[in-house]
């Protein structure tokens, strides 16, 4: 198994990336990293984890880069050397089974979508990622991938976090939600009534609509929306679980009393901050491409690029995309 490793992606490229690969060249000596981006740069880091004649890193020269605030489109049209476009262009050739970016979201799916192209019957790929719940963890479906959607792309969307559901969860008919304004049917924008026709046709396990205030109680264990949405839906969690963290700290350190109470319940606000921890995942499958593409966070850690590894080898074993086709021609969506 061969992984491509975006190696200049991220807010701490390359320096994080390849400590997180150091790390991962340990838990698997069957996989191969390559990494792609400028070789003078990601040899220093080598030598400075002790990896650098390692037999199982491999390092492809990209000259450039796409930075945080550039178009996604610049990966395609200016800079066809960039880390992000030269992995995806080895993902298509077959020259690795998987990649792992940090890197700009947005360039990752431009890129991967036009250069590898998407499975059959899959128009827009998406991004999946897990959300913590009461019991658990949910799946979000699309997270930011594709702002402007249509019905069908929403029944495509099922399919995928359907069969990453089951990777992950182990669930054999993962209960299937429509992010809506109501929980009941005829409620919702034109989008949402529209791909509720679809997904109710489906033969699949689909609940109906779902509320916001209802799925952080796992009222499914899939939940599909546009990109626009399940982007914003996504940020706002985030923003107000460190505004949470914060209003907690501020709390317990208004006298003596309470600062004695925090102590006390450390480990249990260590519990708490953990429910909410990316890095043990690493990232968020960009699924519907005809390949794998795990996308981290633009913060990642060296924690959270050794298990996207993990995930991007875990995905590749599991032949995840040949299960998504199976069941697109279950649905009859495959010729659509």
């Amino acid at each position: 198994m061969i992984i491509g490793v975006d190696a200049m992606g991220g807010d701490f490229a390359p320096a994080a990336i390849v400590e997180g690969v150091a790390y991962a060249v340990d838990d698997n000596p069957k996989v191969k990293l390559v990494l792609v981006g400028h070789k003078e740069k990601i040899s220093y880091y080598l030598a400075k984890n002790n990896i650098s004649n390692h037999p199982n890193i491999e390092i492809v020269h990209a000259e450039e880069v796409v930075n945080m605030d550039e178009k996604s489109t610049v990966a395609l049209r200016k800079k066809k050397n960039s880390s992000i476009t030269i992995a995806a262009e080895l993902l298509r050739d077959k020259k690795i089974d998987a990649i792992v970016s940090a890197g700009h979201t947005g360039a990752a799916v431009a890129a991967t979508s036009v250069r590898v192209r998407t499975l059959p019957g899959i128009e827009r790929p998406a991004i999946s990622t897990l959300m913590p719940c009461v019991g658990g963890h949910f799946i979000l479906a699309d997270a930011g991938a594709n702002t402007d959607c249509k019905p069908e792309n929403l029944a495509q969307f099922a399919i995928l976090a359907e069969a990453f559901s089951k990777i992950t969860f182990g669930i054999k008919e993962p209960r299937i939600g429509l992010l809506s304004v109501g929980g009941e049917e005829g409620k919702g924008s034109s989008l949402t009534r529209e791909a509720f026709k679809i997904l109710s046709e489906m033969p699949i396990n689909f609940v109906g609509n779902v509320e916001g205030k209802d799925i952080f109680q796992k009222s499914a264990d899939v939940v599909i929306c546009d990109g626009f949405v399940g982007n914003v839906l996504l940020k706002g969690s985030e923003g107000l679980a460190k505004a949470t963290m914060h209003w907690l700290k501020d709390a317990f350190t208004q006298n003596p009393l309470r600062k004695a109470g925090a102590m006390l319940a450390k480990s249990a606000f260590k519990d708490l901050k953990a429910i909410a921890d990316d890095e043990e995942f690493g990232g968020a499958p960009l699924l519907g491409i005809n390949g794998i593409c795990i996308i981290g966070h633009g913060s990642s850690s060296p924690k959270s690029i050794r298990n996207a590894i993990r995930v991007a080898g875990e995905f590749v074993e599991y032949k995840i995309n040949d299960k998504i086709v199976a069941r697109l021609k279950e649905c009859n969506l495959l010729e659509k």
